[in-house]
């Protein structure tokens, strides 16, 4: 019996539209690549999660170490100043924000000893960040200019439903327009949260149910473009809330965890996904190796920030 058969059939009656796809890098059996972020000139950031890296990758692929972390690294964005912003854990396993300069020196920024699990981040306005904490249930509000945290939301739809499960609840997130999209993985949930004016949260409202969702990007249209992770694909979800899948195991997406828009003219239509090669939960090939893939999608990326 295959492993997706324990899973439940949340696509199985899922429309498919399979978008053009190109592997474009990939690594060795049991790498765990988490996140990305793309530089304006195409340049590919990656997490090696579990091993601490942060690995370029030129638009033809070739990669590079570009900074070490003593601990593990998750989430990935830019900085103002075109370095990157990294969450993850130190040496002693205490949840970290760090600043990577451009030439790969990193710095811790914050200590966040009452964070648990510090997973997706992304830009929210001038110099300030959101990260979801996987495991305590709460997005940290992130301030890299002086530098300071607090909680910005910490609320039971953001938490697993058990706090034994392993898997991540609050996990990607991205603003489109006058909302904060959250992905729940634990509980399979898609979530969103109104922001007002002062960019203060609102109450959490369930956007779409019983989709594995792990961190995902917006197209200009409000499609959202989601890595399935255990289930070896890619979707999109319309603003009608209507799923298609658009990548499959075959395209190379086996453990998807995170997806991020071309930033050149000529690639601003493609998302990019970073896999893990099913760690999680092995295909019955078992664990392959971990992938960034091309996919064209035919729209471009909404803003970050």
């Amino acid at each position: 019996m295959e492993n997706s058969a324990v899973l439940p059939p949340i696509y199985v009656d899922t429309t498919i539209e399979l978008a053009p796809a190109k592997v474009i890098a990939s690594f060795p059996v049991n790498t765990f690549l988490e996140n990305l972020a793309i530089a304006p000139d195409g340049t590919i950031f990656v997490t090696n999660h579990e091993v601490g890296e942060i690995v370029r990758i030129s638009p033809d692929g070739n990669q590079q170490i570009h900074a070490t972390v003593e601990g593990k690294v998750s989430g990935l964005a830019f900085a103002a100043n075109g370095g990157l912003v990294a969450t993850g854990w130190n040496a002693d396993s205490i949840p970290v924000v760090s600043l990577v300069a451009n030439d790969g020196t990193v710095e811790t920024l914050l200590k966040l000893p009452d964070a648990i699990f510090l997973n997706g981040i992304t830009p929210f306005s001038n110099t300030q960040y959101l990260t979801a904490d996987s495991y305590r249930g709460a997005i940290w509000l992130i301030d890299v200019a002086q530098p300071r945290t607090s909680i910005w939301l910490e609320h039971p739809m953001l938490a697993r439903s058990n706090s034994e499960n392993i898997i991540p609840a609050a996990n990607g997130l991205k603003r489109f327009g006058d909302f904060l999209y959250v992905s729940n993985t634990e509980k399979m949930l898609l979530l969103r949260i109104p922001v007002d004016t002062a960019n203060r949260p609102g109450e959490p409202e369930i956007f779409v149910e019983q989709t594995n969702i792990d961190d995902f990007a917006f197209d200009v249209e409000g499609n959202l473009y989601g890595a399935t992770h255990i289930y070896n694909s890619v979707v999109r979800i319309a603003s009608d809330r209507s799923t298609t899948i658009i990548a499959q195991a075959e395209a190379g997406v086996i453990g998807s965890t995170a997806v991020a828009f071309g930033q050149t003219q000529s690639d601003r239509t493609a998302i990019y996904v970073v896999t893990n090669g099913g760690m999680f939960l092995p295909p019955p090939t078992g664990v392959v190796p971990a992938n960034v893939v091309r996919l064209e999608v035919g729209k471009p990326g909404y803003p970050l920030a």
